[in-house]
């Protein structure tokens, strides 16, 4: 079940601080879930001038709990800003792609990264601290299952409120049923919250796509075409992340974005 209002365990992250003493407690955290150890799985997770949300993100991800060695891996897509020094700053893994693109930077990571478990993460969204072991649990226990993906919610930034987002959430969650049931699963498969392991991806020629489709989404079709199994939906309320709004405003607001979204699911032109 989704909240109406953002819970106290995503709030503590939400306070941009860069101070020293939040950096050490994030190394600290880091070592902890890498458990020193060579890793199972790898949190790949491009940034391009993120410095306003990219701290919060990784203290996060770093104090997520789980049995298994983790490693972050930001990939830096040629950051003008800080992006770069904070990312150092919290001691996680750094690789810089110079070809710009979403694409590019999430292939980039896929080939940088030592686990058997990829998970894909986005530098403006908070993570539960159960989410890498919720997301990870159905591809380690069933090799019938190919791709894992999550629920969100989303982090006001502009000028819609958190109440109005819980209702257009459940608007959001019967269009994904009804593609789910009468187009394709994939168009629910997004990029900063999704699971797969390394190998397969790499045999499906990674996040490459074509013209007028989305890496994450082709990633899954491709994934479930080539046989490896199917995609699972993890519907656990303690693996739900919250993201910024920003891609909503992108798309010109809440209400054009719903229009959007109305003419995709009804193939309207």
């Amino acid at each position: 079940m989704k909240s109406v209002f953002i819970p106290s365990y995503i709030k503590q992250y939400l306070i941009k601080d860069h101070s020293a003493a939040n950096f050490e407690h994030i190394r600290a955290a880091y070592k902890q879930l890498s458990k020193d150890a060579e890793p199972l799985i790898s949190v790949v997770m491009p940034a391009y001038n993120e410095e306003e949300n990219i701290v919060q993100t990784l203290a996060s991800l770093c104090n997520n709990v789980t049995q298994w060695p983790v490693e972050i891996v930001v990939v830096n897509n040629n950051s003008k800003d800080a992006t770069e020094q904070l990312i150092k700053d919290c001691g996680v893994n750094y690789v810089l792609e110079t070809t710009q693109g979403i694409t590019p930077a999430r292939n980039c990571g896929l080939a940088q990264a030592r686990g058997k478990y990829i998970l894909n993460a986005d530098a403006d969204t908070i993570y539960p601290k159960d989410w890498i072991q919720e997301m990870i649990k159905p591809l380690v226990n069933s090799d019938k299952v190919a791709i894992t993906y999550g629920i969100f919610s989303f982090i006001p930034i502009g000028s819609t409120g958190r109440v109005t987002y819980y209702f257009y959430e459940w608007f959001a969650e019967l269009s994904r049923f009804y593609n789910t049931k009468f187009k394709s699963e994939a168009v629910n498969v997004y990029g900063f919250n999704s699971g797969f392991r390394k190998e397969q991806g790499l045999q499906v020629d990674g996040f490459n796509h074509p013209a007028g489709t989305n890496e994450d989404g082709f990633l899954a079709l491709k994934l479930t075409g080539k046989g490896f199994g199917k995609m699972h939906r993890v519907s656990s309320t303690n693996a739900v992340v919250w993201t910024t709004d920003r891609r909503i405003q992108i798309d010109g607001g809440l209400w054009k974005g719903t229009w959007k979204r109305l003419k995709r699911l009804l193939n309207i032109k």
